[in-house]
């Protein structure tokens, strides 16, 4: 459950866009009224403006420190829940969606496809996605890959993120979205079930992908999750499930899904190592639609490890070899630091190389 804490700002950190980052004093053991007083520790506290307002130096701030107590490498901050000395005015939000609904951070929105959007009528209308390249891809991190190798294929695509809601909820959590879009990489998200902050706001995968074609002109979108994601070590306990199902969006939307691999040469969990088996599971058996998997052609015994892994899935897939000569250099290129699960290019090629394959192939597809 939450845990409580109340801290002390003592400096402002750098943030980004939706974001204030601080340096937050902390009573050791939670300072509560019966416990003897101990040395303070101080933690960077993360505030979302939009939801709490901006903390300053010397503000009293009410701190979730769940994520940072236990350690999670995404979620490593204290989150600000309030600013109870200084709360934000109040603002009339023309929308009536809610998201992350019935937490005490409830957020109402303006969604897309909802009656007072200005969007609604095309979205109402709209019956498919024609034709649009639809890469999904499991984790957050091989969102930049991906667009680094439609960039390599066919640079000035329109590339819109569709973010869905296994990790992250508010889009800005994420640093890199803003960098890609000041890049020209990217030019939108929507944000869709309960996550929230994106240009577009949608219900559901399905409506978001709509948002993306119709409403920001997307000729490829790139469905995954925010930062962070969820995994249990069995078989179905993991967020990227969602993989199978966005396949199948996509699909039934008419557009032409691109399965990107999850792989890894350096993770030492052993499920990940070649084809992650969270790949083998979404679209092995989630996905009942056809997509056309990408099999990057990478080098040596590795690279057969991992076509021999992914041939299980050409029972119901298309398998597409894909070439990664030169994509190395587009990702060293990019204007964000490729990470995944704390191991960036040098440590994890195959990770990236794997993303951005996708990419370049769905640039294929734009003008078939």
């Amino acid at each position: 459950m939450i845990r409580w804490r109340r801290g002390e700002v003592l400096q402002v950190l750098p943030s980004w866009p939706g974001v204030r980052l601080c340096a937050v004093s902390v009573p050791a053991g939670g300072g509560r009224a019966d416990r003897a007083p101990a040395p303070p520790t101080t933690c960077r506290a993360l505030a979302y403006t939009d939801l709490v307002g901006a903390p300053e130096v010397g503000d009293t701030v009410l701190l979730n420190t769940g994520a940072l107590d236990m350690g999670l490498g995404t979620g490593g901050y204290a989150l600000v829940v309030a600013v109870p000395d200084r709360l934000p005015e109040d603002r009339e939000d023309p929308g009536h969606l809610v998201k992350a609904r019935y937490t005490p951070l409830q957020a109402t929105v303006l969604g897309a496809d909802e009656q007072g959007s200005p969007h609604h009528e095309t979205l109402r209308s709209a019956e498919g996605i024609d034709g649009m390249p639809v890469v999904v891809a499991d984790l957050h991190s091989a969102l930049p890959a991906v667009l680094a190798g439609v960039r390599a294929e066919r640079p000035g695509t329109r590339v819109v993120h569709v973010m869905l809601d296994g990790g992250a909820l508010p889009a800005a959590f994420s640093r890199i979205l803003g960098e890609l879009r000041a890049d020209g990489l990217l030019s939108g998200c929507v944000t869709t079930g309960q996550a929230f902050g994106g240009d577009l706001e949608a219900v559901t995968v399905h409506s978001g992908l709509l948002a993306a074609r119709h409403v920001l002109r997307a000729e490829i979108a790139v469905v995954c999750q925010g930062p962070g994601n969820l995994g249990t070590g069995t078989p179905w306990g993991f967020s990227g499930v969602a993989c199978g199902e966005a396949v199948n969006a996509a699909a039934v939307l008419g557009g032409r899904p691109v399965a990107g691999l999850r792989v890894s040469e350096a993770d030492p969990r052993q499920r990940h190592r070649g084809v992650s088996h969270h790949s083998l599971t979404a679209y092995g058996r989630v996905a009942l639609a056809p997509a056309e998997v990408v099999v990057p052609n990478l080098p040596g015994f590795f690279g057969e490890r991992v076509r021999d892994q992914a041939w299980s899935l050409g029972d119901r897939h298309t398998l597409v070899e894909v070439s990664v000569a030169g994509l190395e250099d587009e990702l060293r290129a990019l204007p964000v630091k490729v990470s995944t699960m704390g191991r960036g290019l040098e440590e994890d090629r195959a990770a990236f190389l794997s993303a951005a394959a996708a990419g370049r192939h769905a640039a294929t597809l734009v003008d078939a």
